[in-house]
C-alpha cells in the first residue's frame, strides 16, 4: 500500500481569502478606473475648448457612474451649454452663406484617451492585483 503523506493547505486557503477580497473590492476598483478616465478626459477636453467668455470651458461636467443592463459601467462627460454641439461639430454662419468648421474638442480628446486606455488600465490592474496578492 502506498503512503500519500501530508499536505499543508494553509497557502491555498490564504490564496482563496485573497481572491474573495479581490472579488469584493472589484466593483469599487472599476468605479475608480472609470472616474480616473473621466478626469483624464476632462483634463484633455477643457484646454482644447475655445474661450470667448469662458462659459463653454467652465461648463464641462462629469456625470454619475451608472451600471448598464449588460453588466458594464459607464460615466458621462458632457457640456450642458446649448451651443457646445455647434462648436464641436461646426455650424452655419449667421447669414447662412458659409460654414464655421467644428473644433472637435471632445472628439479629439476621446480619441487620444482611447489610445492611452490600455496602458493606464494595465498599470492600475497590476497595482490592484499586487495589493491583494502581494508576490
Amino acid at each position: 500500500m502506498s503512503r500519500f503523506g501530508t499536505f499543508d493547505f494553509s497557502e491555498m486557503e490564504e490564496f482563496r481569502d485573497q481572491l474573495k477580497a479581490m472579488k469584493k473590492a472589484w466593483p469599487n476598483f472599476i468605479k475608480e478606473c472609470l472616474a480616473e478616465l473621466a478626469n483624464r478626459l476632462l483634463a484633455e477636453v477643457v484646454p482644447r475648448t475655445p474661450v470667448q467668455d469662458g462659459e463653454l470651458r467652465r461648463s464641462w461636467t462629469i456625470g454619475q457612474v451608472s451600471m448598464t443592463a449588460d453588466g458594464g459601467v459607464e460615466i458621462e462627460v458632457f457640456n450642458p451649454v446649448y451651443y457646445s454641439a455647434y462648436i464641436e461639430y461646426g455650424h452655419r454662419t449667421p447669414n447662412h452663406e458659409g460654414w464655421v468648421e467644428g473644433r472637435f474638442m471632445m472628439t479629439l480628446s476621446a480619441q487620444k484617451l482611447e489610445r492611452e486606455i490600455p496602458a493606464i488600465l494595465e498599470r492600475k490592474l497590476d497595482k490592484f492585483i499586487k495589493k491583494y496578492i502581494g508576490r
